[in-house]
């Protein structure tokens, strides 16, 4: 899977320019706990970024870090949590949180370390589904790479983890598309759209590398698409892989925010299959 390096780590850097901090990760699990490993909060006197999970076992880590700063302690120390009764919670699992007194010194190390790997999307078609897609994906683990044949359809501001592409003809764009690339389709344009499933059809049959390929429509739009792509030499099989409509099923409403949804749900669970 390709995948890219977020680079929102800005909030981070500018508390700890003007304050050391401590970094709280949860470096081992065990059974049902509230978060996995690698997950990771900040903690300053008057404040914090990021969470390990809520409840009693974030407001005891936090009463450490904090009792930590006014010390002044510079060396890291592990504790394990067992998630019980006499902690007020029964997910009945285990914990290892490490604590790292952290300086703006170490910021170049905790970018490598804290940066999550995103999942690639390729998103085409910049309208009213489409921004709001981009709206759903932007705090969850995911670089979009958003792409539209028009001038003047992408926001001034977008968020740290899209980028956009004017693209024309638009399924040129399918051919630079990174590898492990999740791909949604949803265009101004019918005709665009079929090109663009055409295009992606051909690179998975060059590389195999597109593992997910959704178009937005109706069961009746993806009848004459098919037709019309078996008249253009592709298989059965091929077609097979085209996911149409997109979203989960079940979820009804055609408000931009509840296509959105049911979208966004959808990848995440392809993420993690």
């Amino acid at each position: 899977m390709h995948a890219t390096q977020h680079p929102d780590l800005a909030p981070l850097f500018e508390r700890l320019a003007r304050a050391p901090a401590v970094l709280v990760s949860v470096s081992h699990t065990q059974g049902s706990v509230p978060r996995e490993a690698g997950t990771w909060m900040a903690v300053w006197p008057d404040g914090q970024i990021g969470t390990i999970g809520g409840g009693h076992l974030e407001w005891d880590a936090l009463k450490q870090a904090r009792d930590a700063l006014a010390a002044g302690a510079s060396m890291p120390w592990t504790h394990r949590v067992a998630l019980g009764p006499s902690l007020g919670q029964c997910c009945g699992g285990v914990v290892e949180l490490r604590f790292e007194p952290v300086t703006l010194a170490e910021a170049g190390a905790l970018r490598q370390r804290l940066a999550p790997v995103l999942t690639p999307v390729a998103l085409f078609g910049g309208g009213h589904v489409g921004q709001a897609i981009v709206r759903a994906l932007a705090p969850l683990p995911f670089a979009v790479h958003w792409i539209d044949s028009r001038d003047g359809v992408f926001p001034d501001r977008l968020p740290s983890t899209v980028c956009a592409e004017h693209s024309e003809p638009v399924q040129d764009a399918v051919r630079d598309l990174p590898p492990g690339a999740r791909v949604l389709i949803m265009s101004f344009s019918h005709a665009e759209d079929l090109d663009i499933v055409a295009a992606c059809l051909q690179r998975r049959r060059a590389s195999g590398d597109l593992p997910f390929v959704g178009l937005i429509g109706s069961r009746t739009k993806w009848a004459t698409f098919r037709r019309r792509l078996l008249e253009r030499g592709f298989t059965d099989g091929e077609l097979g892989g085209i996911t149409c409509p997109i979203g989960l099923p079940g979820i009804g409403g055609k408000e931009p925010a509840v296509i959105a949804a049911s979208v966004v749900a959808q990848l995440l669970i392809q993420r993690s299959a």
